[in-house]
């Protein structure tokens, strides 16, 4: 089961950075995508189904009140994107009767596709020591001179996805500051995809150590309701 989600979240994780390569891919392409993509998005559901069985369980604390949000904030976003998508749709939906509403829909598909990065990879973050645990067989932690050398490579590719965050216009698209994307057709692909993944490495990063100062807060409160 562990390998089956894995391979599952390597799959939607790919699906989603070819996603935001829009007009580089071709429209159909992009269509045929997004449709595996939500089928994998679904079936990573259905295998964490016990997390929606636990939520009325057990207490909020600062780390889970995050997460829960992030998950139906992802959730609604990612039904908003898959919803406006068919609206929009030039090739696998193109049968469905629907003439109206591409202006709104176009809006909204373009908002929800950086939102679903965003909220994705922040998630991601939250869960990395989980994914690098199911990924080596190892369970010993890098110590010393490694553990520094890999945050200092994390931290770098942070900073790098911060500069593409703002060159690629990110922050533009997300509030809708401009309303049509543009892609440079004459662009070399590799340098697009290694700047997506290092805006996915900025949120991933800043999940990472967001959800451990969430947690050491959680844990701060636990001490003191003990000493009370």
């Amino acid at each position: 089961m562990k390998k089956l989600r894995m391979t599952v979240d390597i799959a939607m994780t790919l699906a989603l950075i070819g996603l935001m390569a829009y007009s580089l891919i071709g429209t159909l392409t992009h269509e045929i995508l997004g449709v595996a993509m939500f089928a994998l998005f679904t079936v990573h559901h259905v295998l964490n189904r016990k997390w929606f069985g636990a939520l009325f369980k057990g207490r909020y604390k600062s780390f889970r009140i995050f997460q829960t949000a992030l998950v139906f904030l992802l959730i609604g976003s990612v039904m908003a994107s898959v919803i406006s998508g068919i609206v929009l749709s030039e090739h696998v939906f193109a049968f469905l009767p629907i003439n109206k509403g591409t202006a709104f829909a176009r809006s909204v598909h373009m908002v929800c596709a950086y939102a679903n990065y965003i909220l994705m990879s922040l998630h991601l973050g939250l869960h990395w020591n989980v994914l690098l645990h199911a990924m080596r067989k190892s369970k010993t932690k890098a110590t010393g001179m490694k553990a520094w050398a890999l945050r200092g490579i994390a931290a770098a590719v942070a900073a790098y996805g911060a500069v593409a965050f703002v060159q690629r216009q990110i922050g533009e698209y997300l509030f809708l500051k401009t309303h049509f994307l543009f892609l440079d057709p004459t662009q070399p692909i590799f340098f697009f995809f290694l700047d997506y993944m290092a805006i996915m490495g900025l949120f991933v990063f800043c999940g990472h150590y967001l959800g451990k100062a969430l947690k050491l807060l959680d844990n701060r409160a636990r001490t003191e309701r003990k000493g009370t």
